[in-house]
Formats: C-alpha cells, sequence, structure tokens
C-alpha cells in the first residue's frame, strides 16, 4: 500500500492534468460525505507530515494535554505507522488517505498540522479552524513557485505561523496566503531551542551513550526528489567516511540524519564514529547537543540557527538541485560562511574554521530571518481558541 500511494504522490505531483482531475473528483465525493458528518465542537485532528509524531503539532498536542481546561477535547493524530508510536494522553490514531482519515478530518472542528490536512484537496468547512504551523523557513522554492504546481491555495486556512518577515512575500506567492492569516510567533517545534542549558546536553548525551569527551557534528541533509517515477527518494552524498573518521574521530562523532521523506541512504556505513539517528524522534535533542551542523538546503539551517552555533552548508548538488527544484533565496550570498562543494572543504571547515566569527554570522543570520519566536507554542493556542 505504501507503494503504490508514493507512486500516486509521485504523479500527482508531476502530471499537472492528473492532479487537478483527481482533486476535483475527491475533493467532491469528501465534500458529499460531509453532509452526513455533523462537526465535533470539541474534536481536534493533529497531522505532523502524516508519518510520525513529532514536529510543531507534537508541541501543540502536549500543550493541551498539560493544561486541565481540555481536558473535554477529543484528540486524533494521523500516523502512518501506528504501531511503532508512543503517544501520550487519551488520543485516537487514523492512517492518512483512508475513509476514517477524512470522516475524521471532517467531524474535527479544529485541525493543526505542519504540512496539509487536506492532502492536497479541498473540502474544509466553513466551522472548521486551521492552524498550519509550516515545517521549515523557506530556502528551497515551495508551493506554486516549484517548477510545475501552480495548484496551492492556502486562502481558506486560518492561521498560517512564520518567523520572520521576510517569509511573508514568499508564502504570498507560494500558497496564496494574505497578511491577516500570517501568526508571527515562530514555529511551535523550536519554543525548547530557545532555553537549552549546559545539564540539559549532558543529560542527552548520557541518555544517548555519546562520548562526553568529544565535540557532535550533525549531518542533516534535505531530501532529493525520485529517480524512479516515487518508486524510491534515495540519497547517496559525496562522502568517504573512512577518511572522515581518520581526520575528525579522534574528536568528534559524527550523527547521521536523513529527511523524513528520504527513504534510503547508499554509500553509509555506521559505527561507533558515525552513528545513525535518522528514526530518533526529537530532532531538537541532536540540534541541543551538536556543535556544528552540516546540511545544505535544509530549513534545519534555520532551526539551528537559533542556538548561534556554526553551520557548514555542504552543496555538492548545488547546481543540479537549483535546475531541478530551484531556490527561494540566492543561498551563496545569504547562508553564513562560503558554500562548501566537497568533503575536504567540509573537513577543513571543522578543523580550522574560526568559531568566534563563524558563531557571530550565524547570529546576525538569525536576527534577520528568526524575529519571532519563543513562546510560539502558546500563541498558536490562543489564536486557535479565540477563532
Amino acid at each position: 500500500m505504501k507503494d503504490f500511494r508514493a507512486k500516486l504522490d509521485y504523479v500527482l505531483k508531476h502530471n499537472i492534468a492528473i492532479n487537478k482531475m483527481f482533486n476535483v473528483t475527491a475533493s467532491t465525493f469528501i465534500k458529499m460525505m460531509g453532509l452526513f458528518i455533523p462537526v465535533d465542537k470539541k474534536a481536534i485532528l493533529f497531522s505532523a507530515h502524516g508519518r510520525k509524531y513529532n514536529d510543531s503539532p507534537k508541541e501543540i498536542y502536549e500543550y493541551l494535554l498539560a493544561h486541565p481546561e481540555y481536558k473535554d477535547y477529543k484528540f486524533y493524530w494521523a500516523i502512518e505507522d501506528d504501531d511503532k508510536t508512543e503517544i501520550p494522553g487519551e488520543h485516537t490514531i487514523v492512517k492518512p488517505d483512508t475513509v476514517k482519515y477524512f470522516r475524521t478530518a471532517l467531524k474535527c472542528k479544529y485541525w493543526v498540522t505542519s504540512v496539509n490536512i487536506e492532502r492536497s484537496l479541498k473540502f474544509k468547512r466553513h466551522k472548521t479552524v486551521y492552524l498550519n504551523t509550516w515545517h521549515g523557513i523557506p530556502i528551497k522554492t515551495v508551493g506554486n513557485e516549484a517548477k510545475g504546481r501552480k495548484d496551492y491555495d492556502f486562502s481558506y486556512i486560518d492561521f498560517f505561523c512564520i518567523s520572520g518577515e521576510y517569509e511573508i512575500d514568499v508564502y504570498k506567492r507560494s500558497f496564496n496566503l494574505s497578511e491577516s492569516q500570517l501568526l508571527k510567533c515562530g514555529m511551535p517545534r523550536n519554543d525548547v531551542l530557545y532555553n537549552t542549558t549546559e545539564d540539559e546536553i549532558l543529560a542527552i548525551k548520557e541518555r544517548l551513550g555519546l562520548p562526553l569527551n568529544k565535540k557532535i557534528l550533525l549531518y542533516a541533509p534535505t531530501w532529493r526528489d525520485s529517480k524512479d517515477g516515487g518508486k524510491s527518494y534515495q540519497i547517496k552524498p559525496p562522502i568517504n567516511l573512512t577518511l572522515w573518521e581518520q581526520e575528525l574521530g579522534e574528536d568528534y562523532v559524527l550523527l547521521f540524519r536523513t529527511h523524513p521523506y528520504t527513504n534510503e541512504l547508499l554509500g553509509v556505513h555506521f559505527n561507533a564514529f558515525v552513528r545513525d539517528y535518522t528514526n530518533y524522534p526529537n530532532i531538537n535533542d541532536l540540534m541541543k547537543i551538536a556543535d556544528v551542523l552540516i546540511s545544505d538546503y535544509s530549513a534545519t539551517i534555520f532551526d539551528y540557527a537559533i542556538l548561534e552555533r556554526p553551520i557548514i552548508c555542504f552543496a555538492y548538488d548545488l547546481e543540479e538541485y537549483s535546475r531541478e527544484r530551484g531556490f527561494a533565496m540566492d543561498i551563496r550570498a545569504e547562508i553564513p560562511g562560503s558554500i562548501t562543494a566537497t568533503e575536504q572543504d567540509v573537513i577543513a571547515r571543522i578543523r580550522k574554521g574560526d568559531f568566534e566569527t563563524e558563531c557571530a554570522a550565524i547570529r546576525a543570520f538569525k536576527q534577520k530571518y528568526i524575529e519571532y519566536g519563543g513562546n510560539a507554542t502558546e500563541a498558536c493556542v490562543k489564536a486557535m481558541f479565540s477563532k
């Protein structure tokens, strides 16, 4: 079933005619279902990419659990792998893209997501309050700015979170949003990054069994589009980890975390030096303990900038990625530090980088792009229930 859906997602994303026909037909059918389903005023549907219990919807959900005034609400989570997910509190899990999922969405008065509740369709009811926290400040083109896409219309969303003024024009163009919909609060998932302590860092390292006498490198690349019609979403970074271990192993440990949409990692073998944290549920833990972030075109760069630590942009396929996907900004000019194209450049930056200078550049980057944040969870809840 997953393989079929992956292929269908790919076709819908890359074929405008089929996408439009599918959306009109499916949306009409679901709207008709809604004629027979009453709205539950105390029901909330949460979805974080429709796959796992994480991201900003997780933070909002746990906030509601901790406040007794919401104890009478019913909580629903859209989760792909329910047998692998541990979620606190009383809740109901529904699998995305099933009849039960769409019936639940029609029933719930409140929608909370970091991507899209309607799965690219259009069936939101007038009574539904829709909060979209989104999942990252855009480096890459998104929505209608991406090649071949002109079908995004978020004009009916009630609240859409942003972290800075840079995003306003991007989201207006990309999602057909108006400024009145934008909630200037940052992303709830990032609230905890504003108050990271040394004791907390030490506790996380001890819990994960990481050496306390070595620094931590976090490598978190973004996803690459499928090359085989949606069968797989692979990534194969041009790195020789034997060389990395020879050059850095004495002083560092490398944590590897691929994007949630990447389903196959090639050319990487894990050991005591390079460790796999792709399925670790809380990326904030990894960012808190990382001394340096290595990424490319991932929005994780903005999240990590909150900590004001060095970032290395390892853009080994910059020209190809620019042609195939495109960028919302001039990354050569905006990303702090020079763009690194080879693993030798990355290793040299780690070994010889000026920590003070790099941290100062990250602070300036943070001030430019992350103007709001630190109390986003509470701001989202207040906005949602004041509607």
